[in-house]
């Protein structure tokens, strides 16, 4: 059974940096897509990021490129997202998910496995 445990996360102010981390387990990931999501406080939950674990490729929301980074660690089946110049409207919960199958899928839907969440607040 694939899991998913999330670190990182905090309170930080606004222009500020943090990273938050995935560690995946129980599966073969080399065909697998990891995600980002985020939900904000009365907002639907949406896409952030992903990365294709095998080959790297990456995508990204309009409202994060440029600042965030998505990326993977095949020796400890590890995904980061180092948040960068973060706004207070970047303050959610963020998830991380996994998925069998190509990258480029925003859709919560997509995504097979699901991390419990991580609080990121940002102060202004």
């Amino acid at each position: 059974q694939v899991q998913l445990v999330q670190s990182g996360g905090g309170l930080v102010q606004a222009g500020g940096s943090l990273r938050v981390s995935c560690a995946a387990s129980g599966g073969t990931f080399s065909t697998y897509t990891m995600g980002w999501f985020r939900q904000a406080p009365r907002k639907e939950r949406e896409f952030v990021a992903a990365i294709r674990w095998s080959g790297g490729s990456t995508y990204y929301a309009d409202s994060v490129k440029g600042r965030f980074t998505i990326s993977r660690e095949n020796a400890k089946n590890t995904m980061y997202l180092q948040m960068n110049s973060l706004k207070p409207e970047d303050t959610a919960v963020y998830y991380c998910a996994a998925r069998r199958g190509p990258g480029g899928r925003t859709e919560i839907s997509a995504y097979d496995y699901w991390g419990r969440g991580t609080q990121v607040t940002v102060s202004s």
